[in-house]
């Protein structure tokens, strides 16, 4: 018999007859003639209720089933005299696959975020770590809907990179040489004998890659994961993240505001129309401004304004900032969230930022003191997006490569598609994570991601 997920149970149309189940154990009552299983299988936040009477066989062993373990039931869906639910399934056999002992960690009570990230590899068991991988996975797929709707074509950027894109050098290695005895040249590692025949990293971002499919194929993008080797504990950041991550050619700096726009705009609409009951359970328990947080980012007008003058209302504001803000500083949390939860209580997207604080590819303006540079910050996260018109004239990129302290050679790939029919063209990239916390309203990066990987810390 084929398996039913308890998902279709739960739907307006349940199937008639009998069925096969197939879950967890969350809770069990007894009664002197009955035991009532609560078990769920992960396809949705609800359980449903086996009743199991005292005249099925081993119904010794079913009053025994604990919290955790594993079991099939079969039986038939039936209206359920319970209140909170509509069916029940009346248990024909159930069967024990699998027993949790009562070292079993997640007991029928509230646990703290700390302590399951300790356990992540049980916490998706969890009502509210299976609402937040459900909506995980819709996001993903709702990502490869619009950009294929748009006619894009997905890219598989590299992992293994040669290249620093952001040029901030927080890069994780990679290597096949003997840590404990690599060979040596010039009183330095000689990476020539390494693998690739030279240094190789994980990747920051795919955008590089991007950029030379855009300049072939029109509009694509990348999606996958990107690392770096940041010191940082904050709620906002891990060492491996995805990013999503759009390039267009014949693009400006306009074009790719509207398509960030649309893109934060279209994913989170489509997460409220998919994910109602998962969300439902974020609104109720995590963040209850959340439905509100969610409309305006759908349905409010973004607000666009030039860097220069959001720093212009934020030195003007009757607040004290903890950084100190000037023209030349990058925003910080506390200014983006004035910005987009107090000034204007909307999203907002930024432009036109100074560019000694921006990456060498972004496009320089005429004032040259700023690059076609664009950010997105959305109430209660910040910044979401972050991304640019690219420079595509040959000597002006050079030029701001040699700036960064940059080996213009290593980049020779990068430059001939400015050699070769170059075009103005835009990107940006989307923090995945960043996104499913301000659709869930969770505060720290770490409980969007299945396994976080953070300083000091790669268990699972």
């Amino acid at each position: 018999m084929k398996r039913t997920k308890i998902a279709t149970v739960h739907s307006s149309n349940p199937p008639s007859g009998q069925v096969l189940i197939k879950g967890w154990v969350r809770t069990r009552r007894d009664s002197k003639n009955f035991s009532f299983i609560e078990i769920n299988d992960g396809s949705c936040l609800k359980n449903i209720q086996v009743v199991a009477d005292d005249g099925l066989a081993a119904y010794d062993q079913i009053r025994k089933l604990a919290t955790g373990s594993s079991v099939e039931v079969t039986g038939e869906i039936v209206a359920s005299p319970g209140k909170g639910q509509a069916w029940e399934v009346r248990a024909e056999a159930v069967t024990l696959v699998g027993d949790a002992p009562d070292s079993y960690p997640l007991q029928k009570k509230r646990h703290s975020d700390e302590f399951l990230r300790t356990i992540a590899h049980l916490r998706p068991r969890t009502n509210k770590y299976g609402a937040t991988f459900r909506i995980r996975s819709a996001l993903a797929q709702a990502v490869h809907r619009f950009f294929g709707e748009r006619g894009f074509y997905y890219i598989h950027s590299p992992i293994i990179t040669g290249s620093d894109c952001e040029g901030a050098g927080e890069l994780f290695r990679v290597t096949a040489l003997d840590v404990d005895n690599p060979p040596k040249i010039g009183g330095g590692v000689d990476y020539s004998q390494d693998f690739f025949g030279r240094e190789a990293n994980l990747t920051v971002s795919g955008q590089l890659s991007a950029e030379l499919f855009a300049l072939a194929l029109g509009d694509v993008y990348t999606f996958g994961p990107t690392f770096r080797a940041e010191n940082s504990h904050t709620r906002r950041h891990v060492a491996e993240f995805w990013m999503v991550e759009p390039e267009m050619a014949f693009c400006d700096l306009d074009g790719n505001m509207d398509l960030a726009e649309d893109l934060v705009r279209n994913l989170t609409g489509a997460i409220r129309e998919q994910c109602k009951e998962d969300l439902d359970l974020f609104a109720r328990f995590v963040d209850k401004s959340l439905p509100q947080t969610l409309q305006t980012v759908v349905e409010s007008d973004y607000i666009r304004l030039p860097y220069r003058e959001a720093i212009d209302i934020l030195r003007s504001a009757e607040k004290t900032f903890e950084f100190p803000v000037s023209f030349g500083s990058d925003l910080q949390s506390e200014h983006e969230k004035f910005l987009t939860e107090v000034h204007f209580k909307k999203p907002v997207i930024l432009y036109d930022y100074p560019k000694t604080i921006k990456p060498f590819y972004m496009r320089a303006n005429a004032d040259d003191e700023t690059v076609a540079a664009m950010d997105l910050l959305v109430p209660g996260i910040g910044e979401i997006i972050g991304g640019s018109q690219r420079e595509e004239r040959l000597d002006i990129l050079e030029a701001r490569i040699k700036a960064a302290g940059m080996d213009v050679e290593q980049y020779w790939w990068y430059l001939d598609v400015r050699r070769y029919g170059t075009v103005p063209h835009s990107g940006f990239g989307l923090g995945f994570e960043r996104l499913l916390m301000l659709l869930t309203g969770a505060a720290n990066i770490r409980d969007v991601i299945p396994f976080p990987r953070t300083p000091g810390s790669i268990e699972f």
